[in-house]
C-alpha cells in the first residue's frame, strides 16, 4: 500500500485542497490512500470517511504546546496547547496513532531534540516533501528515529492538490484499515519521498500572503 501519511484539506486555515481534489490528485499520483491530517481539526478527515475510490485514514495535526503531532485514525478533535506527553496520551486514549511532525524543521515548530525516549510516541516522520532544507530535514529526523528506535514515516504536508503524493509511505498490510494501522505500529513501512518544486513553493507563499491581506 502506497499511503501520504501527512495531507492537509481546505478545512486548515492555511491550506486551498478541497475534498474532491484530495482523491483527484491522490489517484493522479498512483497512491493508494491518504491521511486527512487537518490542523486542529477532523472536518475534512470526516469528509472523506466515506469515499468509495480511495482509502483515507482519518486523523488530525495537533498543535502541541511543543510542536506538532499527526494523530492518525482518530475522528475526534484533540485540544490543542497541552503540553507533549498529555497530547499523546490523548491519541492513544482515542485508539489512535502518535507520529512527531517535521521534527527537524524550525519554521514548521518542529519538536526536535525535545522529544524524551520514555515518551510514548509511535512513529518519526522523517520525510515531509514540504520540509526546508530539504536533506537536512530528512537526515537530521532519520537520526531521531534512529536513536529513539521508532519506525520511520513519511507524507508530502500537502497544502496544494499539487503536492499530494510528493512523499509517503508504503505499507506492507492488505486494504483493511485496521490492518494497515496495525503495520504502522509495527513499523512495517518504508518511507520514500522527494521536496516539493519550487513553483508549488511560491504558490504556498503567494496564498498565504494573501490570507494576510
Amino acid at each position: 500500500m502506497k499511503i501520504d501519511l501527512h495531507t492537509h484539506t481546505c478545512y486548515s486555515y492555511d491550506s486551498i485542497t478541497t475534498p474532491r481534489e484530495v482523491v483527484y490528485y491522490a489517484k493522479k499520483r498512483g497512491l493508494d490512500g491518504v491521511a486527512v491530517t487537518d490542523h486542529d481539526t477532523t472536518l475534512g478527515a470526516l469528509r472523506l470517511a466515506e469515499e468509495k475510490n480511495l482509502l483515507v485514514i482519518p486523523g488530525v495535526e495537533v498543535t502541541s504546546k511543543h510542536g506538532h503531532v499527526l494523530a492518525l485514525n482518530v475522528t475526534r478533535p484533540i485540544a490543542p496547547k497541552q503540553n507533549l506527553t498529555e497530547t499523546v496520551e490523548k491519541i492513544h486514549q482515542l485508539g489512535g496513532i502518535a507520529v512527531i511532525a517535521h521534527p527537524a524543521v524550525v519554521l514548521k515548530t518542529g519538536l526536535g531534540h525535545k522529544i524524551p525516549s520514555a515518551l510514548r510516541i509511535d512513529c518519526i516522520e522523517v520525510i515531509n516533501a514540504t520540509a526546508f532544507p530539504f536533506f537536512i530535514s530528512t537526515y537530521l529526523s532519520r537520526r531521531l528515529a534512529n536513536r529513539l528506535r521508532l519506525p520511520q514515516t513519511a507524507g508530502s504536508d500537502a497544502h496544494n492538490p499539487q503536492e499530494i503524493g510528493s512523499a509517503y509511505t508504503t505499507v506492507d498490510a492488505d486494504t483493511n484499515l485496521d490492518d494497515i494501522i496495525e503495520a504502522v505500529k509495527k513499523g512495517k513501512i518504508v518511507p520514500f519521498g522527494k521536496p516539493i518544486s519550487w513553483s508549488c513553493r511560491l504558490h504556498r507563499g503567494t496564498i498565504s500572503l494573501k490570507r494576510k491581506l
